[in-house]
């Protein structure tokens, strides 16, 4: 696809560029949302970009756990570094990628955290969240399909890279998972945001996206053909999270079920 683009006599990632884009959409989103709901629209947007530092430290140390040899490797060999310039490449091949799920744990720890400090309404600015992150995670994922990162397994009729961002993805037809998840993700954000407006499951948008997302990432993982993200009993690191967070969040929604019965 187009892992880069020329502009200005620049060159800029295509993943990058949309991730950025997915940020201001995101931002701009909820600022109009958290208006129409009565929220203070400067939280709103503070606790999103409060977030954003969950999410990059969550993304890259989740990254760097799924590469696990290379990580005890750095650890090992931490006293035979020759300069900080050796030790700061060997850092970015440990944690230089991200991963989807660190970010999203990343950051919804560092949003708690903000608005417990500020004693503001965690159910109401939680249901402004939840379609603001499936909006920001589709942009992310044309950005995948675009730089051939998280690409999809042999398929005679799917999509051949030739400059993938990941040279083992060249070459070979492959299914094009990041697109199919790109739109599951911007129909999700569609039925929270419908639900919001509408002000149904009020206080529970975000179980309700911890509910949805996990369910179809766990069946997207078999059509994932990047073995990067590691594998436990059989099943990719992403699987494994969706199943404990499908679980966790199923048991939470009854909780809440059961306290408003």
């Amino acid at each position: 696809m187009i892992p880069n683009f020329t502009f200005l006599g620049k060159t800029f990632s295509a993943y990058m560029f949309l991730a950025l884009a997915g940020v201001l959409v995101m931002l701009y989103f909820a600022w109009r949302a958290a208006k129409s709901q009565g929220l203070d629209e400067l939280h709103m947007l503070n606790l999103l970009l409060f977030s954003m530092i969950g999410v990059l430290v969550g993304s890259h140390m989740l990254y760097g756990i799924t590469n696990l040899p290379l990580l005890l490797a750095l650890v090992q060999g931490l006293g035979s570094f020759d300069s900080w310039q050796a030790f700061w490449q060997a850092l970015e091949a440990v944690f230089g990628g991200a991963v989807f799920y660190g970010g999203l744990l990343g950051g919804l720890a560092v949003g708690y955290v903000f608005l417990r400090r500020n004693r503001l309404e965690v159910g109401r600015y939680s249901d402004v969240t939840a379609p603001a992150i499936a909006l920001f995670h589709t942009f992310g994922r044309l950005g995948c399909f675009l730089s051939g990162c998280c690409y999809g397994v042999p398929w005679s009729h799917g999509v051949t890279y030739h400059y993938a961002a990941m040279a083992e993805a060249n070459g070979v037809a492959r299914f094009p998972v990041q697109l199919v998840e790109a739109g599951l993700n911007f129909g999700l954000f569609f039925l929270l945001w419908t639900l919001l407006r509408k002000r149904r499951l009020p206080g529970r948008l975000l179980l309700l996206y911890l509910l949805i997302y996990p369910t179809y990432r766990f069946f997207l993982e078999f059509l994932r053909g990047d073995a990067i993200r590691g594998f436990l009993l059989g099943l990719s690191t992403s699987q494994v999270i969706s199943l404990l967070l499908l679980a966790g969040s199923a048991l939470i929604w009854l909780r809440c079920r059961r306290t408003q019965a």
